[in-house]
């Protein structure tokens, strides 16, 4: 019988879980609580902090009855959390002062664009590793501060400003840690991605007072402890990390060319790269994989892709042509092919590689002929085709191109779309046995701050997709067409 047992939190951009596992790293009971979204405006995206904590509490509660364990076989707590998404909280009552702006959120374009206009790109890529780009969150803070007129609550260091990581953190602990990790706090604009610390400049830059901001730890370290009254006993907190970078540690990427993507809302690809920061320019991402206690930062390469399972929600509730979303992948086989269909789903702007925020999405290609088939059937090659052109930045980026590409997230059910990727990339395309890698990956992070070693690798096999006839005609449609959204080059951003 199971003495030690992990609860690990995954509060996502459209759902709460929570997953109890065993010290061999199999998962024994999984919980879930759908999480709204609001959009008060065209581009913007909110959620309710209070929803956020309430939900995934809720969750957590519900995956430890399921296993059947007493708090006591508890020995640890791990969290993965939706990055980038920014609040603000009175330091005192914990209560929430503005609402959570989501990273899909795009309110603050004209911010960034002023910066690039400035000539701060290049200087904020070499500090950051990112871009200056509303997904990220210093100018969401910046415009939260300004809109709510909280200026001279963070001047008197009475408000706290952090992502989802440190507000969960403050209520699991009830209000003792303000705390974040290398991973979180690498998606701010505000961390020096080479020493894991705040930087002055960036802080002044875009108006964010350091003294709100949560302190950085290692994410295995011990972030503190739960308030007893939540589950019964007070549970060490040991692992923390921002979910694609959870999926990655959960996914085993840990040498050099270990390549993941992770199909949620969005498509997140990480390739891991080693100890030293990886900086490759405009396209792609440089962020941290993750800064385990005495061992330096591990640092990947990352590609975000904005839309992903978004297409099929759009499919679903936007058009109705699909009852739910697993009815895709059946829509999608009745027709050979999309016949020239292309969506291109910039329902958030375009992410990596083309980094065009202000992009709308557009449907290309349509007939008399075309039918809800070649729809969905162009929302599946849309998912893939995004992938393509993040795997052709991994492979410019002078780092050897991807063999084989390991898969995780909701949509790896969808064996057509699995298919799709492996044709499109003419590489196999090998599914986690376990599809809830992110989750995994926070128990693994955890028990590795307790025990000193992460889960052991999985036994399962998953599901491998080999590649068949190369969709060269595909690719060479998706090109011509994302060119459209590039009339001329941007003078703003670097080379």
């Amino acid at each position: 019988m199971h003495t030690s047992y992990i609860l690990a939190l995954d509060q996502g951009t459209t759902s709460s879980r929570a997953a109890i596992f065993n010290a061999e790293g199999d998962m024994v009971s999984l919980a879930s609580r759908p999480l709204p979204s609001q959009f008060p405006t065209p581009g913007w995206v909110e959620q309710q902090p209070e929803e956020i904590w309430s939900t995934q509490i809720g969750a957590a509660a519900e995956a430890i009855q399921r296993a059947r364990i007493r708090p006591e076989q508890i020995a640890a707590l791990g969290i993965a959390n939706q990055r980038e998404t920014a609040l603000i909280w009175d330091r005192k009552t914990g209560k929430a002062l503005t609402p959570a702006v989501v990273w899909q959120d795009r309110r603050t374009q004209d911010t960034c664009f002023t910066l690039q206009k400035e000539g701060w790109e290049s200087k904020v890529h070499d500090l950051t590793g990112l871009r200056l780009d509303p997904y990220f969150s210093a100018t969401k803070w910046q415009w939260l501060l300004h809109h709510y007129g909280l200026y001279p609550q963070a001047q008197r260091g009475d408000i706290c400003a952090g992502n989802i990581d440190a507000w969960l953190l403050w209520h699991l602990t009830q209000g003792q840690v303000h705390a974040t990790d290398w991973t979180n706090a690498s998606r701010t604009l505000l961390m020096d991605v080479s020493t894991g610390t705040w930087s002055a400049e960036l802080c002044d830059l875009f108006e964010v007072p350091m003294a709100i901001l949560p302190k950085i730890m290692d994410s295995n370290a011990c972030f503190g402890h739960t308030d007893p009254a939540l589950f019964g006993r007070a549970i060490p907190i040991f692992g923390v990390l921002g979910d694609q970078q959870a999926a990655l540690f959960g996914q085993g990427c840990f040498s050099p060319g270990d390549t993941k993507a992770t199909y949620g809302t969005g498509c997140f690809m990480m390739m891991t790269t080693g100890t030293t920061p990886c900086h490759t320019g405009a396209q792609l991402i440089t962020t941290p994989a993750w800064k385990m206690k005495d061992q330096p930062a591990m640092y990947a390469l990352e590609g975000s892709i904005f839309s992903s399972g978004a297409v099929v929600q759009w499919l679903r509730d936007g058009l109705g042509i699909i009852p739910h979303a697993a009815a895709v992948e059946g829509l999608a086989r009745t027709v050979s092919s999309s016949e020239g269909v292309i969506l291109i789903p910039a329902f958030t702007g375009l992410g990596a590689p083309h980094w065009i925020p202000d992009a709308q999405a557009a449907l290309l290609g349509i007939t008399r002929g075309t039918t809800s088939a070649h729809m969905a059937r162009a929302a599946l090659e849309s998912m893939a085709l995004q992938v393509y052109d993040v795997v052709e930045a991994f492979s410019s980026s002078g780092n050897l191109p991807p063999t084989q590409l390991l898969a995780d997230g909701g949509a790896t059910a969808n064996a057509l779309l699995m298919q799709l990727q492996a044709d499109i990339l003419q590489i196999p395309v090998h599914v986690s046995p376990h599809p809830e890698a992110t989750v995994r990956g926070a128990a693994s992070m955890a028990w590795s701050g307790l025990s000193g070693t992460p889960f052991p690798p999985s036994m399962g096999q998953g599901t491998h997709f080999t590649p068949g006839k190369p969709a060269t005609a595909l690719c060479e449609q998706w090109k011509k067409a994302v060119a459209s959204f590039h009339p001329k080059p941007n003078p703003f951003l670097p080379s």
